[in-house]
């Protein structure tokens, strides 16, 4: 499924006809089409008073795509819930909703669709935290990006006008630029949409106070745009220009509002309906000088403003009616009242359609207000909203669209994808993990939001009133169903089973007693045991403090000969696997081709397909030496003994991962340039990479996570974050159900 992500380059473009009719145009393509509106626009939650009641009872576009797209999308997320969460650097939390609006979204449907199309938000230029949240939707749900924008009207259109649009098309599309090495075929944003070209001045959606003209004067024609707009002729054919997938003439039926949507703006009294839900206010025309004068502004589509004593103006308008223009109406000002022969002679008109309206409102005032009507799209103008869909849809490029769509474009797992569907199976798994590290602030907290949350119910080790204290003098409260359990009667109990379990290295229960002094140790047998699914520690302890007693006590499973480690590296654009990086420290061929099988499994386990790369500091046949000899001999144990996996190696890190230097050193491997589980030849490759990913390029690292164990148990950095922790003891509640269960 491809999904597309339309990001206005500012606001007032017109983001919503635009949705409205590429949804359309796909739909006429016959393909399967789903739209998502993940975050409200800024300001939507209180832009209430200018709406009907039909607009107040869900976000705008949301409630247009379900009366006239035959979806039903979710609400979106309110803009300001989303600004508190990126401000308060909770953006796991913030993805995490976003997922889940993903799955809502695609529930409904039978069958996967063949695009879902997300509306971004409206740009907010002085506002760092809101700007965030445009790039950070196309990385969460790994879509391309068609801008939408609309050129200046501030002045007749010329070079330097297209300029001007070509420097906000740039400067947007810089937002989503990809980490360097990527293959442009990856490339975030692929197309522009221009709307409202040629629009006069006030054409852009607001009301007019003044005849506007059909189209302005010095039109640019698509010809020009195409041959002009510098972003749509790169010369560079590493980095192409972007395609104009659209330009949407200005219209003015597709900007004018029904007199009766101007009438509920204003509060006005409606004297005479007539034709008030047809009719459509094109500009209007203040009665303000005497009747000949006003003469020329007695055109279709306008709202005439009068004062209520002017009985002249009214029955210049019920001529001009009777003569068949049909104005969009009368508003009588001054809150008096029509002398009744006055409105007696104008019953024919009347009769004939013309809306006649009252507000208490002077003239003058009312002309002030007008410019906070917000011209938008009510939900039942049917007509309108028919009239926007079908003129979008017949000026895209619709071949170019299904061909986007159609395209192979391996879709990557995202990070914020990644992380959802981690909770998302932990709480459905609902295992119980022991943290032996109880008393440690951050295994505290990660507990508690591990509860809260429903990821897994979690036994902390520990003295109960020294973490009751802990949390106290640091605001947390404790959830009832935290489990808190005092380490030191249960010791006894372990003893026996302790003593016959390392008799043969000589164990006795002297010994065992100090050993279970340590909580880990402890946590292991209570592991071994079945008193709990899984254990995670290493806040405060070493890894090989950790992972000892489960080489000792829980040892690998049946036809696994070596016990590995991963690291889940959380890229910008994508998840990566790298092993081993914590326990191994010079494996043989042989481990080296267990831990690749081990880590291809896993990630299969949890949803990334594995290309694994077997990392040297040579590509293939290019380097000898007994390292790279290594490398090349694990690769073929490896395809022997699971021919299933797509392997390959020696490979060098650069090669693994850019296809554009893949293509020079590697052309024609399987894996090179798309890998996603990187195998190191020993530890001190791997744990020195994986830090320098992490560290340099501010990469969330999960893990590492131990596998061939018989059950669960993870190792943490001594410098996890809470988050880290939550994360591994997710991982850790997933890797306790069977195999077969997953």
């Amino acid at each position: 499924m491809k999904t597309l992500l339309l990001v206005p380059t500012e606001a007032g473009v017109g983001l919503t006809t635009i949705c409205l009719g590429l949804l359309h145009a796909l739909d006429q393509q016959g393909l399967r089409v789903a739209f998502c509106k993940p975050v409200g626009q800024p300001g939507g939650e209180l832009a209430t008073a200018m709406v009907t009641p039909i607009e107040n009872a869900a976000e705008h576009t949301v409630e247009l795509i379900r009366h006239y797209a035959g979806l039903q999308p979710p609400p979106p997320l309110p803009c300001s819930k989303a600004a508190e969460w990126l401000a308060g650097n909770q953006v796991d939390l913030l993805m995490e909703q976003w997922m889940a609006l993903r799955e809502r979204t695609l529930a409904v449907f039978p069958q996967e669709p063949d695009v879902l199309v997300l509306e971004g938000i409206s740009t907010v230029t002085d506002d760092p935290v809101l700007a965030r949240l445009n790039p950070l939707l196309a990385d969460s749900f790994d879509a391309q990006v068609i801008l939408v924008s609309t050129p200046s009207t501030a002045s007749p259109p010329n070079t330097q006008t297209l300029a001007e649009l070509n420097q906000r098309l740039e400067n947007c599309a810089a937002q989503f630029m990809l980490p360097a090495g990527d293959a442009p075929a990856n490339a975030r944003v692929v197309g522009v949409i221009l709307n409202m070209l040629n629009a006069p001045p006030e054409g852009e959606g607001h009301l007019p106070l003044e005849r506007q003209l059909a189209v302005a004067e010095g039109a640019w024609s698509w010809e020009q745009i195409q041959q002009q707009l510098p972003i749509l002729q790169h010369a560079d054919t590493a980095s192409p220009g972007l395609h104009l997938v659209g330009g949407i003439p200005w219209d003015a039926e597709l900007t004018s509002a029904r007199t009766s949507d101007l009438a509920q703006f204003l509060h006005a009294e409606v004297i005479a309906a007539g034709d008030i839900q047809q009719r459509r206010v094109l500009h209007v025309a203040l009665a303000s000088e005497r009747v000949g004068n006003l003469l020329p502004h007695l055109l279709p589509g306008t709202l005439l403003i009068s004062s209520a004593d002017r009985d002249e103006v009214m029955i210049a308008a019920a001529l001009a009616e009777l003569n068949g223009v049909a104005l969009a109406g009368v508003l009588l000002t001054g809150g008096m009242v029509l002398k009744p022969e006055t409105l007696a002679f104008c019953r024919q008109a009347i009769a004939r359609g013309l809306p006649l309206l009252r507000v208490h409102e002077d003239s003058f005032q009312v002309i002030t207000e007008l410019p906070g009507f917000a011209n938008r799209v009510p939900v039942d103008d049917d007509a309108r909203i028919r009239h926007v869909m079908d003129t979008v849809a017949q000026h895209l490029d619709r071949p170019w669209l299904v061909t986007l769509v159609a395209s192979p474009r391996e879709r990557r797992l995202s990070p914020a994808a990644f992380r959802y569907s981690l909770l998302q199976r932990a709480r459905a798994a609902d295992r119980l993990i022991v943290l032996p590290e109880g008393e440690v602030l951050r295994t505290l907290r990660a507990a508690v939001s591990c509860v809260r949350r429903g990821i897994a119910r979690c036994q902390l080790l520990g003295n109960p009133e020294a973490i009751r204290q802990l949390a106290a003098s640091n605001a947390i409260a404790l959830p009832p169903t935290l489990q808190i359990v005092d380490p030191v009667p249960l010791r006894e109990q372990y003893v026996a089973t302790l003593t016959a379990l390392r008799q043969h290295k000589g164990m006795t229960p002297e010994r065992a007693r100090r050993e279970l002094e340590d909580n880990v140790m402890l946590g292991t047998l209570m592991l071994r045991e079945g008193r709990v699914d899984g254990l995670v520690s290493g806040a405060i302890h070493t890894t090989a403090n950790t992972i000892r007693p489960a080489l000792q006590l829980i040892r690998t499973r049946p036809g696994i000969d070596t016990a590995s480690s991963i690291f889940f590296m959380c890229l910008p654009e994508q998840v990566l696997i790298f092993g081993d990086c914590a326990i191994n420290a010079d494996p043989d061929a042989s481990a080296l081709a267990d831990i690749a099988i081990a880590s291809a499994d896993s990630a299969r386990d949890f949803g990334l397909f594995p290309r694994v790369a077997m990392i040297s500091y040579s590509t293939l046949e290019s380097g000898t030496g007994s390292d790279v000899d290594k490398v090349r001999e694990a690769t073929r144990l490896a395809r022997s003994r699971r021919p299933d996996l797509v392997i390959d190696g020696p490979l060098q890190y650069d090669a693994a991962v850019s296809a554009e230097v893949a293509a020079t050193k590697a052309p024609g491997s399987p894996v090179a340039g798309h890998a996603t589980v990187l195998i190191f030849p020993d530890l001190n490759t791997g744990n020195t990479t994986y830090k320098a990913v992490q560290r340099s390029a501010g990469v969330v690292s999960i893990g590492p996570m131990l596998q061939g164990l018989n059950k669960p148990v993870n190792d943490l950095s001594r410098g996890a974050a809470v988050e880290d922790i939550l994360y591994t003891i997710a991982l850790t509640a997933i890797q306790a159900v069977p195999r077969n269960s997953n």
